[in-house]
Order: structure tokens, then sequence, then C-alpha cells
């Protein structure tokens, strides 16, 4: 088990290398490092809601949206000589997502499990097909724009400039929720997760304290969104649409939703896995969704719930047996990953405009195709042989690997009780 120092000094280490690193990166990049920390910010404020109080939303672009027009409208009026500095603008987003929080949370707390989601949903969609139609609060289809004023000699001209920003209220905010999770009413908010009938009888109110975990988890989104219009300078009603709410879901739950700090690694994972994968592929989409769905059948605590378990059982685990199927699961995975990207983008490009054009060009045959560099027939029986090839090898690998994981924790067992008998 990781001690609380050794916790600390990776936290600390983290952020000096997210202070010191960005000028020397190219203005892409800070501006995917500006996307990760507001992408962390919404995941870890849902997280409140979802991971810690049990509460599933399938419509927190809502906040993250009403937060955005709310430091535009702001941004609006410091340009008309209203004296309120940049970097206090996200506040304008706190303020907004805690009264629309106030105001759905009451409502949608009335009801649990699925019920609650679905009304969440619906509230989402309540402002995706309305704010289009509300000219003058919402800006119509196009939104609104505005511009960063200079403050102190600072310019916020530059990415660079607003990533700071950025990081300082990304710092400030999980700082602000890691502290309420050792309040009192944080460890009320982990009973109403884990027993809201006990909660009830203990003499607390459950809607009461349901509403209040949602009006904070819609504040701290409401601060998101509010960074995110600082960084475009712009927003439509897009920002209320399922999309961005499913997009902080997989965030959450695939970088983990029983750690605090786990959705964090989903949204730099995505974030990191958009700007890469977008400009190779148009299927980079395609590849998230099969993400998520494999981390929720064999990690259902997401890749920050299976590190900290490899790091819990660190001392008790035999190393030395666990290198060979372990190394043995990575190559397996390698070859099904290549196997199911050559089939993908196979299918892609065959089922593409362009291939459509060149078919309407040669009529009598199937014109051929280049993928990674390669030039392949689509009547060929190599180019299909081929994934077969990674997927069967891959999977047998896996299995192979399992087995030796079987026989490795069967060994350490005996070997567990050997050594409580001798001790006897």
């Amino acid at each position: 088990m990781m001690s609380a120092t050794s916790k600390f000094l990776i936290i600390g280490l983290a952020l000096l290398v997210s202070i010191a690193l960005p000028p020397f990166l190219s203005a892409g990049w800070q501006n995917a490092l500006n996307t990760m920390l507001i992408a962390s910010l919404f995941a870890l404020s849902f997280n409140l809601l979802a991971g810690q109080a049990g509460l599933l939303s399938f419509g927190h672009a809502a906040y993250f949206g009403v937060g955005a027009f709310a430091a535009l409208h702001l941004m609006l009026a410091v340009e008309d000589g209203l004296p309120v500095p940049t970097p206090l603008l996200p506040l304008a987003g706190a303020l907004a997502g805690l009264v629309a929080g106030v105001v759905s949370g009451w409502f949608s707390t009335m009801r649990s499990g699925v019920y609650f989601a679905l009304v969440t949903l619906a509230i989402a969609e309540l402002f995706h097909s309305l704010t289009p139609h509300l000219q003058g609060l919402f800006g119509g289809e196009s939104g609104i724009s505005s511009m960063r004023m200079p403050w102190m000699g600072i310019r916020f001209a530059t990415i660079l400039e607003v990533y700071y920003l950025t990081l300082g209220w990304f710092v400030i905010c999980a700082v602000l929720l890691w502290a309420y999770t050792r309040t009192p009413f944080g460890r009320l908010t982990l009973a109403l997760r884990d027993n809201e009938q006990r909660v009830r009888f203990m003499g607390y109110d459950a809607h009461v304290s349901k509403t209040l975990i949602f009006t904070v988890s819609a504040m701290f989104s409401g601060v998101a969104g509010a960074l995110q219009a600082v960084t475009n300078e712009t927003a439509n009603y897009d920002l209320f649409s399922a999309g961005v709410s499913s997009q902080v879901v997989l965030f959450t739950y695939v970088g983990g939703a029983t750690l605090f700090f786990g959705p964090v690694f989903g949204a730099v994972a995505f974030t990191v896995f958009a700007f890469l994968m977008s400009d190779l592929t148009r299927s980079w989409l395609f590849y998230q969704g099969l993400i998520f769905v494999l981390v929720m059948l064999y990690a259902p605590h997401g890749i920050g719930g299976a590190l900290a378990m490899q790091l819990r059982q660190w001392r008790e685990l035999d190393w030395r047996r666990l290198v060979k199927p372990y190394a043995t699961a990575t190559v397996g995975g390698l070859m099904i990953a290549a196997g199911v990207v050559f089939l993908t983008e196979t299918v892609s490009i065959l089922f593409g405009l362009d291939y459509e054009h060149a078919r309407t060009l040669t009529p009598d045959y199937l014109p051929d195709f280049t993928l990674m560099g390669q030039v392949w027939s689509p009547v060929a029986v190599s180019t299909w042989v081929l994934p077969a090839v990674l997927l069967i090898g891959g999977i047998a690998l896996l299995q192979v690997a399992r087995r030796w994981l079987d026989h490795s924790d069967d060994a350490m067992a005996a070997s567990d009780t050997e050594t409580s008998k001798g001790s006897v």
C-alpha cells in the first residue's frame, strides 16, 4: 500500500512537470494539455456525484454548458468596462452551475437509480433543444463569442497563458473537492451510496443531502465549462449535447470511479488518444468506444482501480513468476489490437466515398487500396488471412497467459499454506 508521503510526492512531481514542461512544447500540445485539465476537472466534478454518491447522471453537460455561457456573458460585460479580472471569470461559471444545480438537483434527486439518470438526461436535452431558440441568452445556433481581456500585464493572448490560468483553477478545485471528501458530509456522501435507507434511519434528510451533493458537483462542472469558454472565447448549444455528457461518463469510468484521481487518468488517456488519433483515422471514435467496452468488461474498476490493486499487492506478488504471463498477454493484446485496427480501417476504406468513386472508374473489378503504406487487394486471400491470424494468435496467447497466471496463483497459495503450517 502506498504511503501518504509517496502519494504527495507523486502529486507534487506531477504538478512540477505540469508547470515546467508546457513552455517547451508546441502550441498544439499546449492546447491538448489545457483540454486535459478542463476534462479532468469536469470528470472530478462528475465523479463526486456518480462515483462517491452513486448517482449516475446522463446529463451533466447541462451544467458544463451553463457555466460556459455565464462566463461568456461576463466576458462581454468586461469588454464593456466591468472591472472584473480575467482570472476570476470562472467564478461566473461556478455561480451559474450552483444555481442550475440547486433547481435541477431538487427535482432529479426525487428519484434514484435509472429514473434519476433519465431525469438528468431529460434536463440536458431540454437545454439542448431550447438554447438555439433563445437568441438573447445563448446566441441562437451560432452561440456567443467574446475576447479575453488583459490583466496585470498578462495579455492572455497565447494558449500558454490560458493554460496556466486553467492549471491554477484545476489545482484549486481539485484541492477543494479532495477536502470535501475529508469532511463529515463527504463521508455522508459515501454512506448515501452504500445504504441510503440506513442514512434515513440515522435521521438525515436523504433528499436534501443528495440535492446538496448534486449542487456541489454542478458548481464545479460550471467552473470547467467556464474554463472551456475562456479558452475558446466562444460557445454554442453543442455544449449541452448528449455527446458531452457521455464523454465525461467515459472519462470517469475508464479512469476509475472508485478513486479520487481515477477520472483524471481517464480524461488524460482519452484526450491524448483523441489528439493523436483524430488526424490519423476517421474511426477514432469507434476505437474510443471499444476501449470503454473492454475496460468495463475486464477492468470494471477502471485503469486507476487496476493500478491501485497492483500497488496494494506489490509486495505480496511474486513478480518473477508474473513476468512471463504478463509479457505473453501484452504480445497477445497487441496482436489483437493490430488485427482489429486492420479490419476496421479496411472496412472504413472499402465503404468510404473515395473508394466508391474509385469503383466507378473501374467498374469491371475492385481496385486496390493503400493501408499502412502497403497496397492491398480486396479480393486477395492474404488481405483477410493476415487479420485473422493476428486475431486468432492473439486470443491464443491470452489464453496461454491466463493459464500461466492461474498456475502462478495456485503456486503462491500453496506457498502461503506451507508457510502458515511452518509457523504453527
